[in-house]
């Protein structure tokens, strides 16, 4: 779908309601709560108002997310095309007049208009979200395509909202680092998922890697590649506004410690265990980003 298949450009602005935004913006953090604790714990640290905007990104997501890789999906993945189809119209109808129904989308539109975020990487998002419904086997390249627009293009819309709240413009120089980040991601999230991915919705996301002969050695080739994302995506943290830089910080470090807990599971264990990080040691990580907070940008 692009911007020429809905008429977004043929709606008119909706009056500003300071009421229903916040009621939507609301919404969005309940359902960033109610999903994903590791990144809760990150986005508690960002500054008001940049932690509202990253929930009203996330929400959306999220909402994606629930579509393509929900109980809907499996029982009737026709339907869950048109609902995909049916949000993307709605995402761009409300970015383009500032209003939705759907609180979610409301909320995201909120932030696309006020940081002008790039049309072409929700395209890009919804694109690798309608992938998870026509495709189960990935090339180098399709996997490529699909990390940039499923984890990439979040990370650069998130830091779109860093740098705007902060007044800055820098945004190439800063560009791979999200990037990176994002796709650290969404790699790692993969390689614990192994197993899951596979049974459960029959998606092979890693191409060549035959979970039948699935070894330790396979798992240190994905680990590396991992780790060297976010080798790269951590000599741009420290120059982050200070508005973000700390839950940056927070959160590429819980998922270094995802990825060091995932090497240490033997490869035949993560097709059935699912690696998580505890509280007590997110609590350090969190602890240790606040210690370290950098200078000043």
């Amino acid at each position: 779908m692009t911007s020429a298949d809905h008429p977004s450009d043929d709606l008119h602005p909706v009056p500003h309601d300071p009421r229903y935004d916040a009621v939507a913006q609301a919404s969005a953090a309940v359902v960033i709560d109610g999903y994903s604790t590791s990144f809760g714990w990150a986005c508690r640290l960002l500054h008001r108002p940049v932690r509202g905007h990253v929930r009203n990104i996330y929400a959306l997501v999220r909402l994606a997310d629930e579509i393509v890789d929900g109980p809907l999906a499996a029982a009737d993945p026709t339907r869950s095309a048109r609902l995909l189809d049916d949000l993307e119209r709605e995402t761009y109808d409300a970015v383009a007049s500032g209003y939705s129904t759907n609180l979610v989308v409301h909320a995201f539109a909120i932030t696309a208009r006020r940081f002008d975020l790039d049309h072409d990487h929700v395209r890009a998002f919804f694109a690798s979200m309608r992938t998870d419904l026509t495709r189960s086997v990935h090339t180098a390249d399709s996997l490529d395509e699909y990390i940039y627009g499923s984890a990439e293009v979040v990370g650069l819309m998130c830091l779109d909202v860093f740098l705007g709240a902060a007044g800055r413009t820098d945004v190439a120089d800063l560009t791979p680092g999200a990037r990176s980040l994002g796709a650290a991601f969404q790699k790692i999230n993969f390689l614990r998922d192994l197993g899951a991915d596979h049974d459960d919705l029959g998606r092979a996301y890693f191409p060549g890697v035959d979970l039948a002969a699935f070894t330790d050695a396979d798992r240190d080739v994905l680990v590396a590649d991992v780790r060297a994302d976010l080798d790269r995506a951590a000599t741009v943290i420290p120059r982050l506004p200070a508005n973000s830089r700390v839950a940056v910080a927070a959160a590429h470090g819980l998922f270094a410690e995802l990825t060091r807990r995932v090497a240490a599971v033997p490869a035949a264990e993560l097709l059935t265990t699912r690696v998580r990080v505890p509280a007590p040691a997110k609590a350090r990580i969190v602890a240790a980003a606040l210690r370290s907070r950098g200078s000043s940008v």
